[in-house]
């Protein structure tokens, strides 16, 4: 037995316990009231508070964290095309067969019917400045345009349904099924919807379409061209 284990087995001497005024108590009753200590110093759990806390707790007997995969870090993100590979690819230019007129006139149904949802449908009572701030944000694909005022007379006069629209120019397909190409700059447009009708400010316009619809328009009395 070892000596710290004695030393606390160990009983009292008669003399120190009468000076201490400590009782030696037998193995017997020692042993009771260590039970009797422990049993009111420790909260006893009943066993059906043990399962109400284990109840619908997920227990997580062992984890490892996945390994991340390093072959996914090495891979480079697809790169797209930039501008000049577009050009060089012809992307964006429409085939001579297919710049016909009539070929772009449901187009110009869905871009209608679509405009007429967007203003609320385009009543005699609609507010023009409602439905202005509307289209300035809209995408115009499909409208058909005309050019009413520009600072290249020749120009001027010209109609058709808007085929494409990038950030400086609009392309328009006529009637007599000729593309063309009209600067912006320097340009008012005027779109017909219904009877209302709608002046745009080229040079005020040279954004893309996507870029046009998050862009906040500031009214002014004045445009120039």
């Amino acid at each position: 037995m070892p000596v710290s284990e004695a030393l606390v087995r160990a009983k009292i001497p008669q003399d120190l316990a009468k000076d201490v005024g400590v009782e030696s108590l037998g193995r017997t009753k020692a042993r009771a009231f260590a039970q009797a200590f422990l049993k009111n110093s420790i909260r006893q759990q009943a066993h059906h508070e043990i399962n109400n806390m284990l109840k619908r707790k997920a227990l997580i007997l062992g984890y490892a964290r996945p390994k991340k995969d390093k072959s996914k870090r090495n891979r480079k993100k697809a790169k797209g095309l930039n501008a000049r590979q577009k050009r060089e690819m012809k992307i964006f230019q429409i085939k001579p067969e297919h710049q016909r007129y009539e070929l772009f006139l449901p187009l110009h149904e869905l871009w209608r019917q679509y405009v007429i949802d967007l203003c609320g449908g385009l009543k005699p009572t609609s507010n023009p400045q409602l439905v202005q701030q509307k289209l300035l944000k809209a995408d115009f694909h499909g409208a058909i345009i005309t050019v009413v005022r520009s600072k290249c007379p020749s120009y001027v006069g010209t109609t058709g349904i808007l085929v494409q629209e990038f950030k400086h120019v609009f392309k328009i397909i006529t009637k007599e099924n000729k593309l063309k190409v009209i600067p912006k700059r320097n340009s008012v447009f005027a779109v017909e919807i219904n009877g209302f009708v709608s002046h745009i400010y080229g040079s005020k316009f040279e954004q893309r379409a996507s870029e046009r619809s998050a862009k906040k328009f500031k009214v002014r009395g004045t445009i120039d061209l």
